[in-house]
C-alpha cells in the first residue's frame, strides 16, 4: 500500500495523517503539548517538545501501518518566532502567533509611513503577531538574545534544521513573516531595515515543493524512516488547509475552526485591503492565498462552556449534547449579541485591546439563547472577513469547512445559515496536513493539478434563507456597529487591566 505521511506542527499539536494516492486518509496520529503564559500577553512554547511530539507522530504511523510511506510533507503554523546559536539551540521559548507583548510595536508600525507599505509588499498584516514585530521587541526589550542570536527562524525551519542541518523555509511560511516580498519571492530590505537585521540572520527561502532525502542516521532509527525517503517542506497550515479541503478552484473559500479561526480563498493575484488588512501567503509560484485570520474560534466557545456551564468539550459526542437546545431559539438569539473578542481580535479589526460582549440580555434570555449567541457570535466574525474579502473583489460562491466544529452538524448548518451559501463538508480528519500530503503526492507523482484528489463530499448544508436575510438585514449590522460603537470603551477597560496589573 503506497502512502504519503502530511504532518501539521499546529499550536496546540502535532498531527500526522496517512494519505494514500486516491487522496484519502487512512490513518492519524496526534501529539499534543501545553503552551506557556509567563506574563498576561505572553504566549511560547518548548521547541524541543515540539520536535519530540513530531518524532513520536512518524513513528507511531510507520508502526500501525508497519510500512514507511513514500514520502513526507510539513504543514504549520505561522508566525511562530525562535532566536537560535550558532548551533541551532534555541536562546528562548518559542513565541506564538498569539502572543501579544508585540502590540505597541505594531501600531507604531501600523501608524507610521512604512505601515501600508510594508503591508502590501509582504502580504502580512501589521500585528503583534508577525516575526516583523517580534524581531524589534526583542531588539528594544532583550537586546541581550537580540545580540546574540545567529538565526531567526520559525517551528517549521527549527525542525527542518533537525532534519537535515540547513535553514531553509519556504516562501508559505516566509510570507507570513513580514519580512518577504511576495512578488521577488526575497527578503524585503525594507523590513529588514525596520528590523535592523541582514539577511544573514534568515533561512534561504526555497519553493512550497522543495524536497530532501538526506535524514540522519539517528533521525533514521527514531522514526523508522528510510534515510533516503524524500521530505517535501511544504506550505503553510493555511494554505495547506485550502488545498486539503479542495479550495484552489476560484470562487470556492476553506473556513476552518479550531482554536482560533480562518476564512482563504485562492486567486492568482494578492487581495489586498488596508483597512481590514486581509492577508495574502504564498501557496505556491502561482497562487496566492487571501484571507483572514480570527483570534476567538473554538477557543471562545470552550471559554463559555467551561466558565458558564462548566463542562468541557472532550469528544465529539459532547458538542450534541452541548448544542442541541440551541434548535429551540430562533436566528438572531432574540436580539442577544455576543462579541466574541475574549482574546483581543485579529481579522479585520487587528486591535489587541478588543474585550467580549454579551449585548442585549433580557430576564426571558435563557442559557439555550446564550449558547447560541456564541455560536453566532464566532460565525459573525468570520462572515465579516468574507464581506471584506467580496468588498476587495473575490467572489466566494461555497465554502469548504474543516476543524473541530465540523463534528458538530448544528454549527455548520448556522455557518450556511449566515454565509447564505452552500457549505461544504469534505472530510473530518485534519485538512492542513492532508494538503500537505497532496502538495507531495504532487510533486513526486509530476501531476499537472489537485484534481485526482477530489474526493466526494461528505454532505453540503444549503441556507435557510429565511434565516441568512434575518443575520444579513438585521444580525450583521448590529454585530458591526456594535463592534465599532464599543472599540473605544473596550480600549479604555484595557488601560484600566493594565493598570491594575502594574
Amino acid at each position: 500500500m503506497k502512502y504519503m505521511l502530511g504532518i501539521d506542527i499546529g499550536t496546540g499539536s502535532t498531527k500526522a495523517v496517512a494519505v494514500d494516492y486516491n487522496g484519502k486518509a487512512i490513518y492519524t496520529e496526534q501529539v499534543a503539548y501545553p503552551t506557556l503564559s509567563t506574563q498576561p500577553g505572553y504566549s511560547e512554547q518548548a521547541p524541543e517538545i515540539i520536535w519530540q511530539a513530531f518524532l513520536k507522530c512518524i513513528l507511531r504511523c510507520t508502526t500501525a501501518l508497519q510500512q514507511s510511506p513514500q514520502g513526507v510533507a510539513l504543514s504549520s503554523a505561522m508566525h511562530s518566532f525562535i532566536p537560535v546559536d550558532t548551533q541551532g539551540n534555541p536562546l528562548m521559548n518559542m513565541i506564538t502567533w498569539a502572543d501579544n507583548r508585540s502590540a505597541s510595536i505594531a501600531d507604531r508600525i501600523k501608524n507610521s509611513a512604512l505601515g501600508e507599505t510594508l503591508y502590501k509588499q509582504s502580504g502580512t498584516p501589521v500585528h503583534a503577531m508577525s516575526p516583523l514585530c517580534k524581531i524589534i521587541w526583542l531588539r528594544e526589550h532583550a537586546p541581550e538574545i537580540y545580540t546574540a542570536a545567529s538565526k531567526y527562524i520559525s517551528i517549521k525551519e527549527y525542525i527542518w534544521f533537525k532534519l537535515f542541518g540547513t535553514y531553509e523555509v519556504d516562501h508559505s511560511i516566509a510570507s507570513a513573516t513580514g519580512l518577504f516580498d511576495i512578488e521577488k519571492l526575497t527578503w524585503s530590505e525594507q523590513a529588514l531595515q525596520v528590523c535592523e537585521i541582514s539577511e544573514s540572520k534568515l533561512s534561504t527561502p526555497v519553493s512550497t515543493t522543495f524536497q530532501r532525502s538526506t535524514l540522519t542516521e539517528e533521525t533514521s532509527k527514531i522514526t523508522g524512516l528510510p534515510i533516503d525517503i524524500p521530505f517535501i517542506i511544504g506550505a503553510s497550515d493555511g494554505c495547506c488547509a485550502n488545498v486539503g479541503s479542495q479550495a484552489v478552484d476560484p470562487g470556492i473559500a476553506a473556513l476552518t475552526i479550531g482554536t482560533s479561526g480562518a476564512i482563504r480563498v485562492a486567486s492568482t493575484r494578492p487581495t489586498f485591503n488596508y483597512g481590514a488588512m486581509t492577508f495574502n501567503y504564498r501557496l505556491d509560484e502561482n497562487t496566492f492565498i487571501s484571507g483572514g485570520p480570527i483570534n476567538n474560534g473554538g477557543v471562545a466557545l470552550k471559554w463559555y462552556m467551561l466558565n458558564f456551564l462548566k463542562k468541557e468539550l472532550a469528544s465529539p459526542s459532547d458538542y450534541d449534547d452541548v448544542l442541541k437546545d440551541i434548535d429551540l431559539v430562533k436566528a438572531g438569539s432574540d436580539g442577544l449579541i455576543f462579541l466574541p473578542y475574549i482574546l483581543g481580535e485579529r481579522a479585520p479589526l487587528w486591535n489587541s485591546e478588543t474585550s467580549g460582549v454579551f449585548f442585549g440580555i433580557t430576564a426571558h434570555h435563557t442559557q439555550a439563547y446564550f449558547t447560541r449567541a456564541v455560536l453566532e457570535g464566532i460565525t459573525l466574525s468570520l462572515y465579516h472577513i468574507s464581506q471584506c474579502l467580496e468588498e476587495s473583489g473575490l467572489i466566494i460562491q461555497q465554502v469548504n469547512v474543516s476543524g473541530g466544529f465540523v463534528r458538530s452538524e448544528r454549527w455548520v448548518q448556522l455557518l450556511a445559515d449566515i454565509f447564505g451559501k452552500p457549505i461544504g463538508l469534505t472530510n473530518t480528519d485534519d485538512a492542513s496536513a492532508i494538503g500537505a500530503a497532496y502538495m507531495a503526492i504532487k510533486k513526486l507523482e509530476s501531476l499537472p493539478d489537485y484534481n485526482s484528489f477530489k474526493q466526494d463530499q461528505v454532505r453540503v448544508f444549503t441556507p435557510d434563507l429565511a434565516n441568512h436575510q434575518v443575520y444579513k438585514e438585521r444580525i450583521f449590522p448590529l454585530f458591526r456597529n456594535l463592534t465599532n460603537t464599543l472599540l473605544l470603551n473596550m480600549s479604555i477597560v484595557s488601560d484600566m487591566r493594565t493598570s491594575v496589573l502594574q
